[in-house]
């Protein structure tokens, strides 16, 4: 073998390492990817709820409920994408103080709020628009919790109370006149 056919020889096997050392890489992204894509869709199951407006005018929105057996949703406040969490034992809408900045909330009058990590500082605001599906609702009272996690919003009932829910099995529909 010739000298340059042995350099010739030892590239193209350098190369050829390279190329599957480079597909091993684009296949473990891709699986991370997928992955992530799994869980996301196991934690919310409801990214884009079912919905519908009936002729009468009344917004339906059908929720699924998620491995852990919650209702967790995807929706919007004033036009930005977030994900609720149903909690009929939250007074307000609550939001993360880094959500509420994201939102330019103003914070209102300064008050003491019990949650499941004990009683913490909260601020009263107002959400100018909540959106859940074809459910919309204007001027929402909410409340700003500095130590909450900023992935979450926690709809509770001053958005719950205005509507008709009906639970059978898994499935969660709310209906709003």
């Amino acid at each position: 073998m010739s000298e340059y056919s042995a350099e010739r020889h030892a590239g193209t096997r350098r190369f050829g390492r390279g190329m599957i050392i480079a597909a091993w890489v684009v296949l473990l992204i891709m699986l991370t990817y997928g992955f992530n894509g799994y869980l996301e869709r196991k934690e919310n199951p409801n990214r884009n709820p079912q919905s519908s407006v009936s002729d009468q005018g009344v917004a339906k929105v059908v929720l699924q409920r998620n491995a852990r057996g919650h209702y967790v949703a995807s929706g919007r406040i004033n036009g930005v994408r977030v994900s609720f969490l149903l909690d009929t034992g939250a007074t307000d809408v609550a939001v993360s103080e880094q959500l509420a900045g994201r939102l330019n909330l103003r914070k209102g009058a300064a008050a003491l709020s019990r949650t499941a990590n004990g009683t913490v500082r909260s601020w009263s605001t107002i959400l100018d628009e909540v959106q859940l599906g074809s459910i919309r609702m204007q001027g929402v009272r909410a409340s700003i919790l500095p130590g909450m996690a900023a992935s979450e919003v926690l709809l509770g009932m001053s958005f719950l109370k205005n509507l008709e829910w009906l639970q059978r099995g898994d499935e969660l529909t709310l209906r709003q006149f």
